[in-house]
């Protein structure tokens, strides 16, 4: 009887123990969690950094202002996830520790030791959880849906979303949210300097000889189709800060482009339209996501070259086609040196 009795005794005091550890537990999470809502900012959409996340830890921050409203981010940002214009974030010195723009072949050398979360469109909330971010970098037009999410993770900046050609907008955003703003604007006057000797290369000033009487067309062949790259895409706004000009098809402003079916980057036309991609010269890139893809494009190249129409384009007669790598169409300042680099092999050294 007495050893029953003792047994129940000591059941009811187990009882008792777990009972006030979950009540001790939940005590303390409530603490915790009314000291995190004291101290986040809280963003447009409502959300807030978890607790689990370094940026809620952090005591120095600043207010970044962005697509999805304004965010404290850390002073100092150590851990940085990239989810767009990864070219971006490089150039201003930063290696990421996570990022899905990876693959990205003028970037592989800067990118190798950079863990891959995902794709694009779709990153792996779970991979970067993983990372321990204090700060997120994304895009309103891939990432808005899931930004709840990752500013749960840590500090989230995402960028508006006005696409490739608004790459200046998106280096002052950037380097903003990472406390690089000194280093993006040697990045912009080193820009502005290397086209200020282009133009000077290319004769600016000079009669007869201006930039902007050599009109330059970019296209890119799909496996299954062709594109005239417009003045607002990326390697637009640099073509455009050269002094060059453009094919009037391919100096639509954004709303024009999408009243004929496009966007403000780029506009689908028919072969019978080939027409349009001329110029005196004429950049041309063909590559996809996928090898097989890649080769579609190249092989869609091909069958363009026998084309009479193709024959008839005035850089195809006057042997000024180049077909160019995918920081073309790229964003960024990495890109985009990259691109005056082959302006002034193709329109200086070969001219």
């Amino acid at each position: 009887m007495g050893k029953i009795w003792r047994s129940q005794v000591s059941a009811q005091l187990q009882r008792y123990r777990d009972r006030w550890l979950r009540l001790s537990l939940l005590l303390l999470l409530t603490l915790m969690t009314t000291v995190a809502c004291g101290r986040d900012v809280v963003s447009d959409s409502g959300s807030q950094p978890s607790l689990n996340s370094p940026a809620a830890t952090t005591s120095e921050t600043r207010s970044v202002q962005h697509a999805m409203g304004t965010t404290q981010v850390p002073a100092a940002p150590q851990r940085v996830v990239s989810l767009s214009w990864l070219d971006t974030v490089l150039s201003l010195g930063v290696q990421p520790i996570g990022s899905n723009q990876v693959n990205d072949s003028y970037l592989q050398e800067r990118t190798a030791n950079i863990p891959n979360v995902g794709r694009s469109g779709a990153p792996s909330l779970e991979k970067i959880l993983a990372l321990k971010p204090d700060l997120i970098l994304g895009w309103q037009t891939d990432h808005k849906a899931i930004y709840p999410q990752l500013s749960r993770i840590a500090s989230t900046v995402i960028d508006d979303g006005e696409g490739s050609g608004a790459w200046k907008k998106t280096l002052q955003l950037y380097a903003q949210a990472l406390g690089k703003t000194a280093e993006a604007e040697q990045l912009m006057a080193k820009y502005k300097a290397r086209l200020e000797e282009f133009k000077q290369k290319m004769g600016a000033g000079t009669a007869g000889s201006q930039p902007d009487q050599t009109q330059v067309s970019v296209v890119r062949v799909y496996p299954d189709g062709i594109s005239l790259y417009l003045k607002d895409s990326f390697c637009g706004t640099i073509l455009a800060d050269a002094g060059l000009s453009r094919p009037s098809s391919q100096n639509l402003s954004a709303s024009e482009a999408k009243a004929l079916g496009g966007n403000s980057v780029q506009l689908s036309i028919s072969r019978e339209l080939l027409s349009q991609a001329d110029g005196d010269v004429l950049f041309v890139w063909t590559g996809e996501n996928d090898a097989k893809s890649t080769q579609a494009a190249q092989k869609q190249l091909e069958q363009l070259k026998s084309d009479p129409l193709w024959a008839n384009l005035t850089a195809v007669k006057q042997n000024r086609v180049y077909q160019v790598p995918k920081y073309w169409i790229g964003s960024g300042p990495i890109a985009a040196n990259l691109v005056i680099d082959d302006l002034f092999k193709y329109l200086v050294d070969e001219a």
